[in-house]
């Protein structure tokens, strides 16, 4: 098998596969699509942990208006499927929702890095300005998925911030073996097996503990930025993938325990593994499925080997 010279980097937990892989050192050229960033194959599911509250089932007809039950809150993480277009809708429409009742402090992406944002351009703001601020990578996340969600809060004065682990950092994340300290042991595995899982089991055995190390690394990032944006009676808003707004997994655990935030994780029907567990998420927002699709078929033709001769 033909493997990058880098691994490749971790999707989100997602709730199917999808085509979002890239070599690291593409991610250190761009930022990685999905979230870890992710960028990985078979979704990364959460286990179901053990509690005595199950999470809310929201059908998509009911958002935004059931937002309210989540507030007050001071962060509010909505977690989504990357590849879902219903998904960034919902996005949207929160935006939208809280802005419109002055609720919203900010909206922080996990889709732009860390020291990016809109603060200081006018509600008018053209796209190209926008995107300029954000340092945004088309290719990694497609605009015409994500800039309706982030001209939603540009046009209502609310300041869009970038939170993902920027590029330059990534390196030094995956050789930061402290970062292996950050969660218990079991998380840690569970982390850890997200990683095999999400790439096919494609990737070397090697590679597996540097990538957990920066999927919690970006969960760090997006988790300072999100409490630098607090602000009293508001809430900010964080949009990521679905894995990195579990509690027991996720951003939650990179912060103090007197910080409230509710955690709403968007998923398509027929999903292979339901997040039930209240340990996991305040709530599910149930969406319609979407076509199948092997995407670890499309992962081993892009590693398969060379023809004899050809250079890689």
């Amino acid at each position: 098998m033909h493997t990058p010279s880098f691994p490749v980097l971790q999707s989100a937990h997602r709730t199917r596969p999808v085509p979002l892989w890239r070599p690291v050192s593409a991610v250190l050229a761009v930022a990685c699509l999905a979230t870890l960033a992710g960028c990985a194959g078979p979704a990364l599911q959460a286990t179901q942990s053990p509690s005595t509250q199950s999470a809310t089932v929201v059908p998509a007809a009911a958002w935004p208006e059931r937002l309210q039950q989540w507030l007050p809150a001071d962060v509010l993480l909505l977690g989504e499927q990357h590849d879902a277009p219903d998904h960034q809708r919902l996005q949207r429409e929160a935006v939208a929702w809280l802005a419109s009742r002055g609720q919203l402090a900010a909206l922080v992406m996990e889709m732009a890095e860390r020291g990016r944002s809109t603060q200081g351009l006018p509600r008018d703001a053209s796209e190209a300005q926008v995107r300029a601020a954000l340092q945004w990578d088309d290719a990694a996340w497609p605009w015409k998925a994500y800039g309706p969600v982030v001209m939603a809060a540009v046009g209502t004065g609310v300041p869009v911030l970038g939170g993902n682990l920027p590029r330059t950092r990534m390196r030094a994340a995956m050789a930061d073996a402290s970062l292996d300290q950050h969660l218990p042991a079991p998380a840690l595995a569970e982390q850890q097996q997200a990683m095999r899982d999400g790439h096919c089991g494609l990737l070397p055995e090697s590679q597996i503990a540097p990538m957990a190390r920066i999927q919690i690394a970006r969960d760090a990032s997006m988790a300072q930025t999100a409490q630098e944006a607090l602000r009293s009676g508001q809430t900010v808003l964080l949009v990521a993938g679905g894995g990195h707004v579990l509690r027991h997994l996720g951003v939650p655990t990179h912060w103090p325990a007197s910080l409230v935030s509710k955690v709403v994780v968007a998923q398509v029907e027929h999903a292979p593994v339901a997040i039930k567990s209240g340990a996991q998420a305040d709530a599910v927002v149930q969406t319609p499925a979407l076509p199948p699709r092997d995407v670890c078929a499309e992962l081993r033709e892009q590693w398969r080997p060379a023809p004899p001769g050809q250079k890689v």
